[in-house]
């Protein structure tokens, strides 16, 4: 029998408003997916959660009028405050916290929508690795091939949809951390331009990088999600002719040291694309070399995350970290306060001129990541770990530099996973929510 929770939102909350199911027997599904494999999750709130679907399924009986998406479950990244519930963004050295007062910004508006929060995902330790591991919790698998990693650093969210345990989840992507999930689980991540989306009561990694974002079965469900987050929603405007969409290639790094089945599902795609009348286009894109020699000495993300650490006095206890984790938070203690303003100057030149080149074209597009998700017993020495983890960052964390919306689209492979990313322009969020909803069945 086919799970609910594996339907489109909107057809989902149809079932929902005309009776053909209820919250209940909802919420009891994803109960029983979480109990078949519960590692995508650090903490399942099953009484609340029942709670909540009686509530609405009596309130529905009454012939209340209630949002269509009351009763249908998600999940949220363990960086996310949920009143009474301690977050622990992944660490084992916030376990102690006091439970937050509030709901963060997102899951009170999710809450007020109906949508039942089923429980908190697994994720990388403080949001600072792609890989998806943690070595503090049960570690998930990727859904698909257990032998490899679920990507990060929201790895449960990803896995939590792919197993249909829940419907959607949300996560935070400040590298790629919804997008190499989704691609290597085989689902839909956007990442919305970051200020549409208030980041109050999410545990932060980057003040300047952090974004939040969706990860569905499909680019409808993520719009649906995201107008419902969002400050500012995307409209909901009628898209054009498939021969008035230009998408642009760059010619540099993204294809760099590209997976041999990577590769062969890229040019599928493409011809694919070509053949339902898109225009590609090679781009010459040199603000990607200089991303990469401004980063040289550090990140954003290793500054930021560093100076929070240290005046949190997390590094007092070095001992708690992952030391995957803990490595990359340490490069931001060899940057000097020069450097960190040098990086921010140089990244708002470096926007403007990535706005001025793409001007003429509807997204840019990539792989999401160059590598296949990795196998377990390729990632066992840190060395191997911080070669792969950089490589599964290095093509997403483009659209968190620059400041743009992206989202990443599962790409038909003859072996594992692999996603299909398109970068929109700042703000332009709603264009490549029309253009990912065309491109998406091409592909898939």
């Amino acid at each position: 029998m086919t799970s609910s929770l594996r339907m489109p939102l909107a057809s989902l909350a149809l079932e929902l408003t005309e009776g053909r199911v209820s919250a209940r027997s909802l919420v009891e599904e994803s109960l029983a997916a979480i109990a078949e494999d519960p590692r995508a999750f650090v903490s399942v709130a099953a009484d609340r959660a029942r709670q909540e679907a009686e509530e609405i399924d009596l309130a529905r009986r009454k012939g209340r009028s209630l949002s269509p998406w009351a009763g249908i479950p998600i999940s949220v990244k363990d960086l996310f405050d949920v009143a009474g519930e301690v977050t622990r963004a992944g660490a084992k050295a916030l376990a102690e916290r006091a439970p937050a007062e509030h709901d963060a910004a997102v899951v009170a508006r999710l809450r007020a929508a109906g949508f039942i929060i089923m429980g908190r995902t697994q994720m990388s330790e403080y949001a600072f690795t792609g890989i998806g591991l943690n070595p503090h919790v049960p570690q998930p698998v990727n859904p698909l091939d257990p032998e490899r990693a679920p990507g990060g650093s929201s790895g449960g969210a990803g896995v939590s949809v792919a197993l249909a345990q829940v419907q959607c989840a949300i996560g935070t992507d400040t590298g790629g951390s919804v997008r190499i999930p989704a691609a290597w689980c085989g689902v839909v991540g956007f990442k919305p331009t970051q200020s549409r989306i208030s980041r109050a009561g999410a545990y932060p990694l980057s003040q300047n990088l952090d974004s939040i974002g969706p990860l569905c079965r499909t680019v409808d469900d993520c719009r649906i999600l995201d107008r419902i987050m969002a400050d500012d929603p995307t409209p909901d405007d009628a898209p054009g002719p498939m021969t008035d969409i230009v998408l642009a290639i760059p010619d540099r790094v993204v294809l760099d040291d590209v997976a041999p089945e990577v590769a062969v599902a890229w040019e599928r795609a493409l011809d694919k694309i070509a053949s339902a009348g898109m225009i590609l286009a090679a781009l010459p894109f040199p603000e990607l070399d200089a991303m990469i020699e401004a980063n040289a000495r550090g990140t954003l993300s290793n500054a930021e995350a560093y100076a929070a650490h240290r005046r949190a006095r997390l590094l007092d206890r070095r001992e708690a970290y992952d030391p995957n984790v803990l490595a990359r938070v340490e490069i931001g203690s060899g940057m000097s306060a020069a450097d960190y303003l040098d990086l921010l100057a140089r990244r708002e030149s470096l926007i403007a001129d990535a706005e001025a080149r793409t001007a003429p074209f509807h997204a840019v597009i990539a792989p999401t990541t160059p590598n296949l998700a990795p196998r377990f017993t390729e990632i066992s020495d840190p060395a191997a770990f911080a070669r792969e983890n950089a490589l599964a960052l290095r093509n997403t964390s483009v659209a968190n530099f620059l400041d743009r919306c992206a989202i990443s689209l599962p790409m038909a492979s003859d072996r594992a996973p692999a996603g299909f990313m398109m970068i929109g322009a700042r703000m332009a969020d709603a264009q490549l929510l029309r253009i990912a909803e065309r491109i998406a069945p091409l592909i898939a």
